[in-house]
């Protein structure tokens, strides 16, 4: 073979040894292929899990290797910037997949980010805002942190409630906002109950997850 698997799923030349170890680095990066790739439906829960395990526990890049062979090369975005003027919603949901920054430059148009299924392959992501108008709404899940500090409000607010979680469980992903909301309001929320876990008294499935 003229070359071979590298961590990331990449084909590498003669550089790589499979014997040399795993750096935490070398691990991380795994670990952002195989979420990826499940926010894009390549594996499913049950696979990703077992991937998960094998990546964190692995010595060696020979058993990093096998674990993204099958997989595309991802990359994660470092920025994504989204631009709108007075048109439809703008909405994040499912298994999407969170960038490193995101530029929200939008005017009179509703937002939601819903991080309940979203994949997350760092712990921290930096919402840059120029929003005017309307509401932006971010849906949270147990480990999941909003810092509204660095945020300029005119003639806006923020409503931040919190969920039923545990108050011991992780952080996994810190949501920092900055720049300016005028106008409208800031909504950091739980996801919402169904009606038969109303009935049941059941948190939210999201406020399952740990």
């Amino acid at each position: 073979m003229s070359g071979e698997t590298s961590p990331s799923g990449k084909r590498s030349g003669h550089g790589s040894s499979p014997e040399l170890r795993a750096s935490h680095a070398d691990r991380d990066r795994v670990v952002d292929v195989l979420r990826i790739a499940a926010g894009d439906g390549l594996l499913t829960a049950e696979e990703l899990d077992e991937r998960l395990e094998a990546a964190l526990s692995a010595r060696t890049l020979g058993e990093l290797a096998p674990l993204t062979a099958d997989l595309p090369a991802a990359e994660v975005k470092d920025v994504v910037r989204i631009e709108q003027v007075h048109s439809g919603a703008i909405r994040r949901t499912g298994r999407w997949v969170v960038p490193r920054r995101l530029e929200l430059a939008v005017t009179f148009c509703e937002v939601e980010l819903d991080f309940t299924e979203a994949v997350t392959t760092h712990d921290t992501l930096r919402i840059d805002l120029a929003m005017t108008g309307k509401t932006l709404t971010l849906v949270t899940r147990p480990g999941v942190v909003v810092d509204t500090d660095g945020l300029q409000l005119v003639h806006s607010r923020v409503k931040y409630r919190q969920g039923s979680a545990d108050p011991r469980t992780p952080v996994v992903l810190r949501v920092e906002l900055v720049g300016q909301k005028a106008f409208g309001r800031v909504v950091v929320r739980p996801p919402r109950r169904t009606f038969g876990q109303w009935l049941l008294r059941r948190p939210a499935s999201g406020a399952l997850d740990v």
